[in-house]
């Protein structure tokens, strides 16, 4: 987990407290939550959420207790960012990431869930790039035929994608 984000996170506390070393330091402090965390034994199922959000909650820490002393001000006398310039984008959330989740689930069931024939000739042409002609001529059938399977699986993730964004509307 460390090799895979540490640059990308730094270069986010970099952009917000505008000081690579503060940056650093509030890595290092995610990463040490982080490992609190599992060792704890509970699970992190979306470690980039969770460093995004840890990292986030630790500058507005900063920021409150910079605040709090009436400083506005970083140690290297630098401003810091306002509260609502640290907010990761809305993708890093662990709700969004968890919503993101399901929602690809669920595509992959009414993907797996069409007809046999269907689902190779949407396969085919959405996911390994074939064109209609070329999917028509691989499963031997017209491109009449292919065009049909194309559109009821599209109707179908269209109806699956409705659901998703339902379901998420009705939610709190």
């Amino acid at each position: 987990m460390v090799e895979r984000y540490y640059l990308e996170l730094l270069n986010f506390l970099s952009r917000q407290t505008r000081d690579r070393d503060s940056a650093a330091d509030l890595v290092q402090e995610t990463y040490a939550r982080a490992a609190a965390v599992q060792r704890s034994g509970d699970p992190i199922v979306e470690p980039r959420a969770f460093l995004y959000r840890t990292a986030r909650n630790l500058l507005v820490d900063r920021y409150r207790r910079h605040a709090s002393r009436g400083n506005s001000h970083t140690d290297d006398a630098e401003p810091l960012a306002p509260v609502e310039a640290m907010a990761a984008p809305a993708a890093f959330e662990p709700d969004h990431a968890l919503a993101a989740s399901r929602n690809a689930e669920a595509m992959l069931g009414t993907i797996e869930a069409l007809p046999l024939r269907c689902k190779q000739a949407f396969i085919l042409h959405k996911f390994d790039g074939m064109s209609q002609a070329e999917v028509a001529v691989h499963m031997d059938i017209s491109i009449k035929m292919v065009e049909r399977h194309i559109k009821l699986a599209l109707k179908a993730c269209q109806n699956c994608r409705q659901r998703c964004e339902g379901d998420a509307r009705s939610k709190p």
